[in-house]
């Protein structure tokens, strides 16, 4: 018979003392990260590849993989985009739907969107960008242009609302027959036209998986 004193399996005896030791440093509570997504309810999600269009290098960049969310507040019912990367968690974007925010289809992609956002607050200041999203497929990619599209006219009747509560500003009156400066001058600078973009993202012609975004 094995020596339980050799035998690492043998049984241990009762004589043996297992010794207990208090931890030198105690764990405190758990820290509760706040999101600034507490008060808002999550009425819409799909994971997607989101791109960005920069103009210097005339060419789109990818932001990152995720969860494209659409968060409605409990208290203002206004609806914003928030996407943030796979892993990192961090956020590629961050805005508010305005209602003149307008879905445009990608060329080449019958998955993919493009649309302009003045401010978007993934950074510190906020940009204005022109952003484009991938789905898996045609099916994801007009399910969130029925969420974009019912978020935006959600907004559009808040912002309608508060703006009949407030009386309109005052104008001051013309004299018949004068005209206002720059009148008939041409378009206004702040109003041009914004320039067109190419190269937007190209669709991928293998299969992908119909749970989301590759």
């Amino acid at each position: 018979m094995a020596d339980s004193s050799t035998n690492p399996l043998a049984p241990k005896t009762d004589e043996e003392h297992d010794p207990h030791f208090e931890p030198v440093i105690k764990l405190t509570e758990e820290v509760v990260t706040k999101t600034n997504e507490e008060n808002e309810n999550v009425i819409f999600k799909l994971r997607a590849k989101l791109f960005r269009f920069d103009s210097a290098g005339n060419e789109w960049k990818e932001r990152g993989t995720g969860e494209a969310r659409l968060l409605q507040h409990k208290e203002t019912h206004k609806i914003r985009l928030v996407m943030r990367r796979e892993k990192t968690l961090k956020v590629c974007a961050n805005h508010l739907i305005s209602a003149d925010m307008r879905l445009q289809p990608n060329i080449g992609s019958d998955r993919s969107w493009v649309w302009k956002v003045v401010a978007d607050y993934s950074e510190d200041p906020p940009t204005s960008e022109t952003l484009a999203i991938r789905f898996a497929n045609s099916e994801y990619a007009g399910q969130f242009k029925k969420a974009f599209e019912d978020a935006r006219e959600n907004n559009a009747k808040l912002a309608g609302t508060a703006a009949a509560a407030s009386p309109p500003p005052v104008t001051e009156e013309k004299p018949e027959g004068t005209e206002s400066e720059g009148e008939g001058e041409g378009e206004a600078e702040g109003n041009a036209p914004a320039p067109t973009e190419t190269n937007a993202p190209a669709a991928e012609t293998r299969d992908t998986d119909k749970t989301g975004e590759e």
